[in-house]
């Protein structure tokens, strides 16, 4: 996640405490105009957990309902991962939960809001948080769910789908590793499709268990 020398004047790097703690940040991070989101988004969304969380898991970014709430992975997709994170002996309470990008990109159909993906520029913008958050938390595993997610961590050599349960040195925590992010499975075409998937993700899941054990 290392930014080119001139970068910080185009990212949230400027608005980051110069010694922060969780309160100063989410105080920081709720006035961030940093990137246009914020002027859809309803508040912006920052990471929760325990400080020294061993489990550090990054999404893309929040959802409608985390939008309204304000709270990370709170809607079908958090009760998925829930559900995993059970099924694979972790528990979220041990775990600090966040997004790349901290605001709602949506676009209206009717009375929705419909999810868009962030673009590079976004994800550089909000970058600064994420490090921030790392940096505190100070994990021994970064869990990159999805695309998005694992190439802003990682670089834009990772995919998903052939990299999925390895591990990588990582430039802010021991080791950091990817895996699909749970709103995938929620879009899968059939119950067995479903299955198969959320299977794929707790077994995921039970690798990082047993890196966190040994």
């Amino acid at each position: 996640m290392a930014r080119e020398k001139g970068e910080d004047e185009q990212t949230a790097a400027v608005l980051i405490p110069t010694d922060p703690s969780p309160q100063s940040l989410h105080a920081a991070a709720a006035r961030c105009r940093a990137c246009p989101l914020w002027e859809r988004g309803t508040q912006t969304v920052f990471g929760e957990g325990p400080m020294g969380a061993p489990l550090f898991l990054i999404g893309e970014q929040p959802g409608d309902d985390e939008d309204r709430k304000g709270h990370p992975f709170v809607g079908p997709a958090g009760r998925v991962l829930d559900k995993a994170l059970e099924a694979a002996g972790l528990s979220r309470k041990d775990a600090y939960v966040t997004n790349i990008v901290k605001h709602f990109k949506w676009i209206p159909k009717g009375k929705l809001r419909l999810h868009q993906k962030p673009n590079a520029r976004e994800i550089k913008a909000c970058l600064p948080w994420l490090e921030a958050e790392i940096n505190l938390v100070r994990p021994r595993v970064l869990v990159a769910m999805g695309a998005t997610a694992a190439q802003g961590l990682l670089g834009k050599q990772v995919r998903v789908t052939r990299d999925r349960g390895k591990f990588f040195p990582a430039e802010f925590a021991p080791q950091a590793t990817v895996t699909v992010h749970p709103s995938s499975i929620l879009r899968s075409r059939t119950d067995e499709e479903r299955h198969l998937a959320m299977q794929s993700f707790i077994e995921d899941l039970a690798r990082i268990a047993e890196f966190l054990r040994g």
